[in-house]
């Protein structure tokens, strides 16, 4: 299978989370879902910090943003499929 560059924690999540460093712009990752270790290919928009959340799937501004298969806050901004998903469009929805 080779060394993925992003982990998914569950099948319903919109985010995945970047395990190597330098990934940059146009990098077709190998992303494993950890739930069941199945594995697919997420082309990279822009270039990620590990430990930082890139989108699965567009994302809508005002939608709920899904991690560990926990709703973790709502983007502020739409986000493209293979964007970093951070503090610049997502924001928790507690305040």
């Amino acid at each position: 299978m080779g060394v993925p560059q992003l982990l998914v924690h569950d099948p319903k999540d919109s985010v995945g989370v970047v395990v190597v460093e330098n990934l940059n712009a146009g990098t077709d990752m190998l992303c494993v879902v950890t739930h069941d270790n199945s594995d697919f290919r997420l082309t990279a928009k822009q270039e990620i910090p590990i430990g930082h959340k890139v989108a699965l799937q567009d994302i809508r501004s005002g939608d709920t943003v899904w991690k560990y298969g926990q709703d973790i806050g709502k983007a502020v901004a739409d986000i493209a499929k293979g964007e970093h998903v951070h503090t610049h469009n997502l924001k928790t929805k507690r305040w």
